[in-house]
C-alpha cells in the first residue's frame, strides 16, 4: 500500500510556545517544494510553512520550533490592525479620516469637515458601519481609477477591455494579455500620485507585456512621479492592508 495512503491526514496548523505565548503555523504541502520553508506575511501578520509532499509533521514541528523567537519578532513587527468602525481613523488618499456616525437611518457616507478635522460620516447602525465604510472606499478608488484610465488612454490611444477591483494582497495592479486591468481597491487608501502611478503602470501594459527598458521608458514618459511612488509602496504599502 502506497505510503500516502497510510499517513493520517495533516493538520491545518501548527502551534509552537514562545515566552508564554501560543503562536499559530498554517501548514500548507506543495509538491513542487524542495525543503521546508517559513514565512511570515506582513500584510495579514499570517505564519505559513510549507512542506514537500515527503516530510514528517513532526519534522516540521520542531523546524518551526526552532524557529520560534524569528516568527515572534517577525509577528511583532506586523502593523495593528485598524478595523472600520466608529471613532477609527484611516487614510484616505493619503489624508486621514475619522469614522464618525451622525445617525442610524440609513443613508450614504460623506466626507465633511468637523471642527477643522476630516470626517466620514455614516448614517447606519454601528453593525454596518464596516461594510458601508469598505463600500464607499471601493467607489472612489474605481471613480479615481476610472478618471486617471481615461486620462492616459487618452495620450496612448488604447484603452483596457475591463477594468476590476479586487483586495488583493500581493499585487496592487496587474493587465492581463487581453488587455483587462485589476487595481487593489486600497489604492485609495495612499496618496493620489501612488494610484496614478499605477494606472499608468498597468497602461503601459497594453502596449508592453514586459518589464523591459522600453517599458519603463514609457512608464517614466507617462508618470514623471513614478520613482517617488515606486518608493512610497516601498515603504508604506504593507501598512495598507491593516485596515479593515
Amino acid at each position: 500500500m502506497p505510503l500516502a495512503l497510510l499517513r493520517r491526514p495533516d493538520p491545518d496548523h501548527l502551534e509552537v510556545q514562545h515566552e508564554g505565548a501560543s503562536l499559530r503555523i498554517a501548514l500548507r504541502r506543495r509538491p513542487t517544494a524542495r525543503r521546508i520553508t517559513l514565512r511570515v506575511s506582513a500584510a495579514t501578520g499570517e505564519a505559513v510553512i510549507t512542506l514537500p509532499s515527503r516530510t514528517a509533521i513532526n519534522t516540521a514541528q520542531r523546524f518551526a520550533a526552532s524557529h520560534a523567537e524569528w516568527i515572534a519578532a517577525r509577528l511583532a513587527r506586523v502593523p495593528t490592525r485598524v478595523l472600520f468602525e466608529l471613532g477609527a481613523s484611516l487614510p484616505l488618499r493619503g489624508e486621514p479620516h475619522r469614522i464618525s456616525q451622525r445617525g442610524t437611518r440609513s443613508g450614504p457616507v460623506r466626507i465633511e469637515p468637523v471642527e477643522g478635522e476630516a470626517v466620514l460620516s455614516v448614517s447606519c447602525d454601528a453593525a454596518h458601519v464596516a461594510r458601508r465604510v469598505r463600500d464607499f472606499l471601493a467607489r472612489e478608488a474605481k471613480r479615481d481609477l476610472t478618471e486617471a484610465i481615461e486620462r492616459y488612454a487618452a495620450r496612448l490611444g488604447q484603452r483596457p477591455v475591463r477594468v476590476t477591483l479586487r483586495d488583493t494582497r500581493s499585487r496592487w495592479g496587474s493587465c492581463t494579455a487581453r488587455g483587462e486591468l485589476n487595481f487593489s481597491w486600497r489604492l485609495i487608501l495612499a496618496p493620489p500620485m501612488v494610484l496614478d502611478y499605477l494606472v499608468a503602470h498597468e497602461m503601459a501594459h497594453l502596449r508592453e507585456m514586459n518589464h523591459s527598458p522600453r517599458f519603463w521608458a514609457l512608464v517614466q514618459a507617462l508618470c514623471p512621479n513614478t520613482d517617488a511612488a515606486e518608493a512610497w509602496l516601498k515603504r508604506h504599502g504593507t501598512g495598507l492592508h491593516r485596515y479593515g
